[in-house]
């Protein structure tokens, strides 16, 4: 008979869990990159193990976010059960589709309704050079633009989730998030010249970042200048940058009902490998 235990990890099992995430470079990514940033430091959250005779099989992100990691039906048994035991402390649940939503099925009779539920967001991700001539004004953000990139940022995170991560605590935590991401060069802009001062075009940011693979997130279009293409061409010139400097491989995920977005993607060279699920609370 199998043995199978859950065990919360600590630093020297950092190695071991990456060697579970590696199973899938660009579907495991949130929680590899968490992993090779923080070492399990405690920052953040903590990293749940399920172990089947000893190996180490299955992980959840446990944070911000609640995040399944090569999930069989055992280890989201378990996962659910801690987390319920712990009360929810996160604001969603996210990763591969299947995991993601059988974890939810099992935390929504203590957990209560969920504010939205995105069954299907195409896993995208491609490994070549861009389809489209990259936008050369599309550049990583300075300090000094941070007055321009947060607003472009709260706009948005504000269209995308339907609330202003600013309306709670006055943007203090959101800010420095943001401002992180600029200073450790994971945020690109497009910043024109107009009649009214200088404006956001186009932004986007990597919220993960490995060696073999980084994911791309926040990708918006200043709605004064959609409609040129310029959400493709900038996207060329991320995946030119990160390519070049950061990792061959780059990721994203989508809505599907964003039709628009997938097709940019795809003139881009992005092709759908997986499909995620976001529960958002």
């Amino acid at each position: 008979m199998l043995r199978s235990t859950l065990r919360v990890l600590g630093r020297r099992d950092v190695e071991e869990a990456l060697g579970v995430c590696s199973r899938d470079i660009v579907a495991n990514l949130f929680v590899a990159s968490r992993l090779r940033g923080q070492r399990l430091d405690g920052r953040g959250g903590e990293l749940w193990g399920w172990y089947v005779d000893d190996r180490l099989v299955s992980l959840c992100w446990s944070g911000a976010n609640l995040v399944p990691v090569e999930a069989t039906a055992g280890a989201v048994e378990a996962f659910a059960a801690r987390a319920r035991r712990l009360g929810r402390q996160c604001s969603s649940i996210v990763g591969p589709a299947a995991a993601t939503l059988a974890l939810w099925n099992q935390l929504r009779p203590y957990w209560g309704a969920a504010r939205e539920i995105r069954e299907r967001q195409p896993l995208m991700a491609m490994g070549t050079d861009p389809l489209v001539s990259p936008d050369p004004r599309v550049r990583r953000s300075s300090t000094e633009e941070l007055e321009l990139v947060i607003p472009a940022c709260v706009a948005m995170f504000t269209e995308e989730v339907g609330y202003s991560p600013v309306a709670v605590d006055g943007g203090a935590v959101y800010h420095a998030q943001v401002a992180a991401l600029v200073t450790s060069g994971r945020s690109f802009v497009r910043i024109d010249e107009t009649e009214h001062g200088p404006v956001v075009v186009f932004k986007a940011e990597l919220g993960s970042v490995t060696p073999e693979a980084v994911q791309v997130q926040g990708v918006w279009v200043n709605p004064a200048f959609r409609g040129r293409g310029l959400a493709a061409s900038g996207m060329a010139a991320v995946v030119a940058i990160s390519q070049a400097e950061l990792a061959p491989v780059v990721s994203l995920y989508v809505n599907d009902f964003n039709v628009r977005a997938i097709r940019a993607y795809e003139r881009v060279g992005f092709r759908e490998v997986g499909s995620y699920a976001t529960v958002l609370f």
